[in-house]
């Protein structure tokens, strides 16, 4: 008599699985940050913890019978700092993100625009097509220059 044994593995290992899940939630998080927003917060809380810093200095002369108006004063100060300084510390990181990624794509082109032309110094066919096309792109100009 024969016996036929059905054994039922899984095809995926469950910790496989696991990881995939856990790296897919991770891109999904990385997906959702906006760094703007949290260049902003570091922003604030530098400027806060620096206000906080003098209003300590401040309070720290006042003797120990006003140390809870001097708690109230830092806290005061605290808040206030944080009504105050959010939006603009929200687009100086804008303006500063803006400004980097302009700058790092100014940065790619000149490197392409310096391949090209080392390129084009040991291709013939290559420094044919940049002179036609300069040679267009000056017509052009020329063109709208007089009319």
């Amino acid at each position: 008599m024969t016996s036929f044994a059905h054994v039922d593995y899984p095809t995926q290992h469950p910790g496989v699985v696991r990881a995939e899940n856990a790296i897919a939630a991770l891109k999904n998080f990385a997906a959702g940050f906006d760094g703007a927003r949290g260049a902003a917060s570091l922003m604030l809380a530098a400027v806060v913890a620096a206000l906080v810093v003098v209003a300590n200095q401040v309070i720290d002369t006042w003797g120990d019978g006003h140390l809870m108006a001097a708690w109230m004063v830092l806290w005061a100060v605290v808040f206030m700092a944080i009504a105050v300084f959010a939006k603009p510390a929200r687009r100086a990181s804008v303006v500063l993100r803006n400004g980097y990624e302009a700058w790092m794509e100014s940065r790619r082109q000149a490197a392409e625009d310096l391949r090209t032309w080392n390129a084009a110094l040991q291709d013939a066919r290559i420094m044919a097509d940049l002179s036609r096309a300069m040679s267009a792109a000056a017509t052009r100009d020329l063109g709208n220059k007089y009319y």
